[in-house]
């Protein structure tokens, strides 16, 4: 053991002519062994095992030991002359099996006769305090750990420790990392908190702890009970040389799950996007399987589904617009991002609500222990974040907010938006407090607020506003809980009063009141079992229209509320049935009342729903249940560890969404409204099987996969031709319930360390669409399978980072997919004396592909350690070749002639230039 704490506790003697003392053998036990060329280490992970004793040394100091020895049937003072026999090296062994190894001079392990005499004089034991950790001067690796009451005998079994991982620089929690027993058994992960919690077998190990930009860190503890301890990590300098990845650092093949990519800030910013502004959605779209329908879209279409099928969480708490500015930004700001986490296949049992994936974006706790900050200026925003300690050690806090003055940059486009405008704004406030070794609360605050209007007097705004509150408590070594009360708003308005006659105000809102209790019980190294349940109350109203002023004409047309009640609980066990098979297996049962007062319309059951065969109305009192949906959701997923670093992996998933956005645009829109389920509109119903094969090479330096999907999906809402969405009381007899399927390929190859880092992937997809139910009333395409708005069958996406020095690295990414389907005009004719034009089957025809590259230089300031601030630079050129990729197509008809026009929203290229500083 590597450990120079014995100087706190023992008296030394720096004096090599004091006679070694006789050491003190263990009795009763004899060693037998044969070393060939072996180090010290080796050595005494050999005696250890076989003694009860424990080594206290300087690995420096044994470097250059050369171990060849044989001995059979010998006491260990026996062994321990033979080996230091004509050499600088010594030993001492203390009455409690500890031994001391120097070099050049020697321990005395009795006390001086002047305190001989007092109790317990003799025993020179080092002692770490029950349950808790003293960690003194120096490397941690040098350390022995000492977890429980420590005792001269080991009981039999196995104990558990716990604890935090933290950052050494700021205090935060950090998530994520793999922490692992040497040699290689069962390893565990932190979660979202920094709270981990592994099984071990009583005695000395030696636990490997590693995580995406922290430096790999090796702690020595001896288990003797359950016990708690706390690891704080460095990042990680990286060099210019080329990094050798450990063994340990397999997570992705070691992970049970597939489909899920992670992302931490540090390579979020790395990636260009349009003005230089980190953005993490944009970064998302350069996943394998992710993609979105347009450039200046962030609606995400996660393998072949629709935007609203996506659950999008920011710090648990639901984002239903991501985008800022027509979609140029996307809402998060990226200073207050700790991670993101993307599912797009076993998905875990505690999320529902949504068939496609989920999106969970982490926020940072803020500084612990001094005050930062950082701010940065952009051509298009600004933005300052300041965070620090409010109780040092216990109570912190992150302050971000970021703000846009694009107009003069709408004042650059065609003349018909010359006088546009446009801006947007968004706070985030987290606080976090420890309220003791057991119990932790945080709050997190969220507000957004958009505001534009092209060229006419009509304004749009529209807006998040989400805050909760969780306290996370521990239970015991092996049980914790996190508990969420939490609000979350979305609400759009449009208004005009150009013309006072017609002025008009238009309002939507959906609100959601939630409370969810989840819970992890590490039953032992081979099930830990999470469990919890959720309950989610809505309040939506779909549209209210409404004279701007007094002088206006226009007539009010206030929508019915909807309220619905949605629950769900959840189990679900990772099971670890030997080192190379693990299984994740869950069950989510969800329920969902779509709730009075309403009044709903009646229609003839068996046929098509039209306004002209409404039979009559049903009123439904306040809290009155008019239509109830339930049903379970299984979740599945196992491996199959080949090798160390080659796993093969099965998955499969069943989901259920009870809410549904209803949207005349292929992407997210602002004015887009979302519906709950109600007696006509099921819920959709999706599932898929998945398959993966993961293999990692160069010492786990470049992670490959490849996976393969099909999902099915029903009650999909399509929409008849000239759908009314807006302001409809009767959405029922505008919607189409189709069923749908997806299926593809993804392949990746990922470099995770080096000079260059980065990923190259491609990925091809096919999703289809089929309307032929029978009392719709109207099928689409003759009924025949056609393709989805956001089938996009070919995607290759290469994101690469180069690092020169420490101040320099280069950044870029190319992408290239398949144009998405449109409907086009294919003929003209006359009827009922006029001129028509007559439309293709749906989606038959696609717009041309898309493609583009971009570039940029990160530049840092100097690394003196002590300035008041850091600064850097980010320069770079947004689609290089000024590509016109088109956003859409559509058609005019001009002087008698139907003309068709392509619609790009970046024509040429775009350079941008951020300045960044810290303090």
């Amino acid at each position: 053991m590597r450990l120079p704490l014995f100087l706190v506790s023992l008296v030394l003697t720096a004096s090599a002519a004091i006679a070694q003392q006789t050491p003190r053998q263990p009795a009763g036990h004899n060693i037998t062994l044969t070393l060939n060329h072996v180090r010290l280490d080796s050595l005494i992970q050999q005696v250890e095992a076989s003694l009860p004793v424990h080594f206290y040394y300087d690995t420096t100091q044994f470097d250059s030991l050369d171990i060849n020895l044989a001995v059979k049937d010998v006491p260990l003072d026996r062994l321990l002359d033979q080996l230091f026999a004509n050499t600088p090296f010594h030993y001492a062994i203390d009455e409690d099996g500890n031994i001391f190894l120097t070099k050049g001079w020697m321990i005395q392990t009795g006390l001086a006769p002047a305190v001989s005499n007092q109790p317990d004089s003799t025993r020179t034991t080092i002692r770490f305090g029950e349950e808790r950790n003293i960690r003194g001067k120096g490397s941690t690796e040098n350390k022995l750990y000492d977890i429980g009451p420590r005792t001269n005998t080991l009981a039999p079994g196995k104990a558990i420790v716990s604890g935090y991982v933290h950052n050494t620089r700021t205090g935060e929690p950090i998530a994520g990392v793999v922490i692992s027993p040497e040699p290689p058994g069962v390893s565990t992960v932190t979660d979202k908190y920094g709270y981990y919690s592994l099984s071990l077998p009583r005695g000395r190990h030696v636990l490997n702890v590693q995580g995406l930009g922290l430096r790999d860190s090796r702690f020595q503890i001896m288990l003797y009970t359950d016990g708690k301890m706390d690891m704080d990590l460095r990042e990680q300098v990286t060099t210019l040389r080329e990094v050798i990845v450990s063994q340990q650092k397999t997570l992705n093949v070691n992970r049970v799950q597939l489909g899920v990519e992670q992302l931490n800030i540090q390579q979020i910013k790395q990636v260009p996007t349009v003005m230089g502004e980190a953005d993490i959605l944009r970064v998302v779209l350069t996943l394998p399987g992710v993609k979105s329908v347009g450039e200046a879209s962030t609606g995400l279409n996660v393998r072949g589904s629709s935007a609203d099928q996506n659950l999008i969480l920011f710090n648990d708490a639901t984002i239903y617009n991501p985008s800022h500015f027509f979609g140029f930004f996307s809402a998060f700001n990226p200073e207050v991002v700790k991670g993101v986490e993307l599912y797009k296949s076993s998905i875990p049992a505690q999320y529902g609500g949504r068939v496609a994936s989920v999106l969970d974006i982490s926020a940072r706790e803020g500084n612990k222990k001094d005050f930062t900050g950082s701010a940065g200026i952009g051509f298009l925003t600004s933005r300052l974040t300041l965070e620090g300690p409010l109780d040092k050690g216990k109570t912190s806090f992150i302050l971000g907010g970021r703000i846009t003055y694009a107009d003069w940059l709408l004042n650059l486009l065609p003349e018909q938006y010359k006088h546009s405008r446009g801006s947007f704004n968004d706070v985030n406030l987290l606080i976090s407090h420890k309220i003791n070794e057991k119990n932790n609360l945080y709050f997190s605050g969220y507000l957004s607020n958009d505001n534009f209007n092209l060229n006419s007097d009509t304004v749009y705004k529209y807006g998040n506003r989400n805050l909760n509150v969780k306290w996370k408590h521990v239970f015991s070594n092996k049980v914790t809980g996190t508990y969420l009360v939490g609000y979350d708003r979305y609400q759009y308005n449009i208004s005009s009063n150009a013309n006072e006659i017609n002025g008009f105000k238009l309002g939507f809102d959906i609100n959601q009141l939630n409370i969810k209790a989840d819970h992890n019980w590490y039953l032992n190294s081979r099930n830990t079992i999470d469990f919890g349940f959720s309950s989610i109350r809505y309040i939506l109203h779909p549209g209210d229209y409404e004279p701007y002023s007094s002088q206006s004409l226009v007539a009010p047309n206030k929508m019915q509320p909807e309220y619905g009640q949605e629950s769900a609980a959840y189990l679900s066990d990772r099971y670890t049935l030997s080192p190379a098979i693990s299984i994740v297996a869950g069950i989510r049962y969800s329920l969902f009342n779509y709730l009075g007062p309403h009044t709903e319309y009646d229609y003839p059951a068996g046929e098509a729903k039209t306004t002209l065969n409404q039979t009559g109305t049903t009123y439904y009192s306040n809290g009155k249940i008019i239509k109830t949906y339930q049903g379970p959701e299984y979740r599945f997923s196992t491996r199959f560890a080949i090798t160390n670093s080659f796993s093969i992996k099965a998955g499969y998933n069943s989901l259920r969404q009870y809410t549904h956005m209803l949207s005349n645009t292929t992407s997210m829109a602002p004015t887009d409204i979302w519906k709950l389920s109600d007696p006509y509109i099921r819920p959709q119903l999706g599932d898929q099987v998945s398959l993966g094969f993961f293999k990692n090479l160069h010492n786990n330096n470049i992670e490959t996969s490849v996976e393969v999907y099909y999902k099915r999906l029903h009650d999909y809402l399509d929409y008849r031709s000239g759908a009314t969405l807006i302001l409809n009381p009767h959405i029922e007899t505008d919607v189409l319930n189709s069923k749908g399927k997806a299926y593809g390929v993804e392949l990746s190859v990922r470099k995770t360390a080096g000079k260059l880092n980065g990923w190259v992937s491609y990925t091809f997809s096919r999703t289809f669409l089929k309307t032929d139910d029978p009392t719709a009333g109207e099928v689409v395409n003759h009924g025949r399978w056609y393709p989805a708005d956001f089938d996009i069958p070919n995607d290759f996406t290469a994101v690469a980072n180069y690092k020169i020095n420490h101040r320099f690295s280069l950044s870029g990414n190319v992408l290239y997919y398949t144009g998405r389907p449109i409907t086009l005009p294919i003929a003209e004719y006359y009827y009922a004396g006029s001129q028509r034009v007559l439309y293709s089957d749906r989606n038959s025809y696609r717009i041309p592909d898309y493609f583009r590259a971009d570039f940029s230089m990160n530049i840092d300031g100097n690394y003196k350690i002590h300035q008041k601030t850091h600064d850097s630079w980010t320069v770079g050129v947004y689609n290089l070749t000024g590509r016109k990729n088109p956003y859409n197509v559509y058609f005019v008809s001009e002087g008698g002639v139907v003309n068709g026009y392509k619609l790009s929203i970046f024509g040429s290229a775009i350079p941008f230039i951020n300045f960044n500083i810290r303090f």
